[in-house]
């Protein structure tokens, strides 16, 4: 189906919005947001008209990581540099991986202090490590922090006089864009959430900004992901919610995003066009299909940590929305989550072993999915609709302006039923902390941008408030 909207629907959409439209010819402000206005500027020199697909090459199967050595050796490594964290360094996937390079005589050496949820410091450790022995190949074995961190580590042994920020995400880094092949990376990953093992994104906390941000860049993604169920059997429930959250996020907010073409300017070289493009027919296959994967497979997984067969299919899953946010993008959820985590001064959740606050990735992103979908619900409605039946609501009588509402519901009885925290205050945040996150949230250009609605600090304000309490 076209993804362009016709006349018809344009004016159903300026109709749906118009009460709350920020643009000049909606003066009566309640809340920002006409995308028609703000997508489709006459002003705009020359639009996006083009859109790209880059994933790592997927291979899929019980007990597959015991070829990683022969993929090795074929690349004709020498000098492999292995990543995990301190939890996965004692279980069976490290191991499984060690003797298979063992077994081809590939040189190693391993370095178990990733950091969960990565900061600037842990990247510029493991990025010193990597430059001091030099390696010609990369593996990360783990899940999305192990992940990322291989990435940069990559990304910075080959550029190496280059600092940190040179490329991380504008504004608060430099955000160049990387013009020269990477070091072939194998990503093992051992839970099923991030979807890193097919994205162009590495993610971490820049400590002195109190906020999250990262580098994205097609250039990053795995040579290869090797996707194999035995590897995500040890994942603690809490775990397993945290990252299969992070699944569902991926897929709404790549579905929903602004449409590629209605994203801003083309890049003057093809070069510059961002890893998160926008809503593209591609990207949406994968999304929704990731989607109806994860309301089936999710529950079933957290409910008996023996459903083989429901954490094996949100292995696929997150594959699936890998590939679709990985090009697709996504928005305010992640937006949000950024200032949620990066914030954190106090709690803790359970059944993550760290030596400091963690709130988890996609526990953070999840919080705020209900408000974010009720502000973003009058564009592409249909859409929300789509997924608010997939999560189990009655949408045949359903009106159009109704949809953010729907979706909103639907999500708060899922997220209720898994036992996810209550909302932010669960963190321990309350109103008056709400100026700070709005600080550290509006910095997060890369994603904010694909929000369908004009988001400033007044609407991240509204959603945060929105997300207090969600039950």
């Amino acid at each position: 189906m076209s993804l362009r909207p016709s006349a018809k629907a344009v004016s159903n959409l300026m109709r749906m919005v118009g009460s709350s439209c920020s643009c000049p010819a909606h003066s009566n402000i309640v809340r920002p947001g006409c995308a028609i206005h703000r997508h489709a500027s006459a002003t705009t020199p020359r639009p996006e008209y083009a859109f790209e697909m880059a994933t790592s090459t997927i291979r899929v199967g019980k007990g597959a990581t015991r070829e990683i050595g022969l993929d090795l050796a074929n690349l004709k490594a020498k000098r492999v540099m292995v990543f995990t964290d301190p939890n996965i360094a004692k279980l069976p996937p490290l191991q499984t991986v060690i003797e298979s390079i063992e077994r081809s005589k590939v040189g190693y050496m391993v370095y178990k202090d990733v950091r969960v949820e990565p900061s600037d410091k842990s990247f510029q450790h493991a990025i010193d490590a990597a430059r001091g022995y030099k390696p010609d190949a990369f593996v990360a074995v783990g899940g999305g922090s192990t992940i990322d961190t291989a990435k940069a580590a990559n990304l910075y042994t080959v550029f190496g006089d280059a600092h940190l920020l040179d490329f991380v995400n504008a504004p608060l880094g430099k955000g160049k864009p990387i013009d020269r092949s990477l070091l072939p990376l194998i990503a093992v990953p051992t839970t099923a959430g991030t979807g890193s093992e097919c994205t162009g994104a590495a993610i971490f906390d820049l400590k002195d900004k109190k906020a999250k941000t990262g580098i994205a860049d097609r250039a990053l993604k795995p040579l290869l992901g090797i996707i194999d169920p035995l590897n995500t059997r040890t994942m603690p429930k809490q775990v397993r919610l945290a990252s299969g959250l992070d699944v569902l996020c991926h897929a709404m907010e790549s579905y929903t995003a602004v449409p590629y073409y209605m994203r801003g300017e083309a890049p003057a070289n093809p070069l510059l066009r961002p890893a998160y493009q926008g809503s593209n027919p591609i990207s949406d296959i994968w999304s929704f299909k990731a989607l109806q994967m994860v309301a089936k497979a999710l529950p079933r997984s957290i409910a008996d940590p023996d459903d083989i067969e429901a954490q094996e299919a949100m292995t696929l899953a997150a594959a699936y929305a890998g590939i679709g946010f990985g090009n697709g993008g996504v928005h305010l959820m992640h937006g949000c989550s950024y200032g949620i985590s990066g914030l954190n001064r106090s709690y803790y959740h359970p059944d993550y072993v760290t030596d400091h606050p963690l709130c988890p990735h996609g526990i953070s992103v999840a919080v705020t999915s209900p408000a974010v979908v009720e502000f973003t619900g009058a564009m592409y409605p249909e859409r929300h609709l789509e997924i608010a039946r997939v999560l189990g609501a009655d949408t045949a009588n359903a009106k159009m302006e109704d949809a953010g509402a729907i979706l909103g519901d639907a999500l708060r009885r899922f997220l209720k039923d898994l036992g996810v925290p209550d909302g932010i205050s669960a963190f321990g945040y309350t109103s008056s902390d709400i100026g700070a996150l709005v600080e550290s949230i509006l910095p997060q250009h890369r994603v904010l941008k694909l929000s369908p609605r004009l988001t400033g600090a007044e609407q991240i304000a509204w959603i945060l408030e929105r997300s207090l309490k969600n039950y």
